[in-house]
């Protein structure tokens, strides 16, 4: 395998957080601030973030909208994290607008989960949720669109997940060979 910094290398999305653990406010300002960095078309920033930590009511207002199969876990985490991006406003031009405001998303949040393991700390991001839902029940401005709620901690214990999470928990992880990443041309 190729050189791998390994930061990069020990990322993993995990399933067991430790309920015991809180995210103190140096750790929610760093993992903001990681993200606010990222790069973006046009320096435009389209992303936008909701953060709910464990006891509070954007935490369970996040959770409530989670699918079953992800609330079996996430509600151990320290946060909840909602990455939303801007509709763009002109209709015209929308479609490559909207699919580049997704893709700038997604870097802050690949930001902001680089910076999580600098602080010891893991992410599990999720797309199974009720993004209508959460849309209306968080009433955001109809350019806000729900993209990916984040779960935020540090490592608990596998052996306190349901047996076919504690499998998928502690399994060797398995990536696609870089080669089967490449795409190739065609003759002519």
């Amino acid at each position: 395998m190729a050189e791998l910094s390994p930061l990069l290398a020990a990322r993993w999305s995990p399933h067991a957080f430790d309920p015991s653990v809180e995210l103190t406010d140096g750790e929610a300002a760093s993992l903001l601030e990681a993200a606010r960095w990222a790069p973006s078309a046009g320096n435009r920033q389209p992303w936008r973030f909701l953060l709910g930590r464990r006891a509070d009511e954007a935490y369970k207002r996040l959770f409530v909208h989670l699918a079953v199969e992800n609330q079996r876990w996430a509600g151990q985490a320290s946060a909840l994290l909602l990455g939303a991006y801007l509709r763009p406003a002109a209709p015209a031009v929308a479609a490559p607008d909207q699919a580049q405001a997704v893709y700038d998303l997604g870097q802050a949040v690949a930001h902001l989960t680089v910076q999580a393991g600098t602080i010891g700390l893991h992410v599990h991001q999720m797309t199974g949720f009720d993004r209508a839902g959460l849309a209306i029940d968080l009433a955001l401005p109809d350019d806000v669109i729900p993209h990916v709620v984040v779960a935020v901690g540090r490592l608990g214990d596998p052996l306190s997940l349901p047996e076919d999470l504690r499998r998928r928990e502690t399994e060797l992880r398995h990536r696609h060979p870089v080669t089967d990443l490449l795409l190739g041309l065609s003759p002519g």
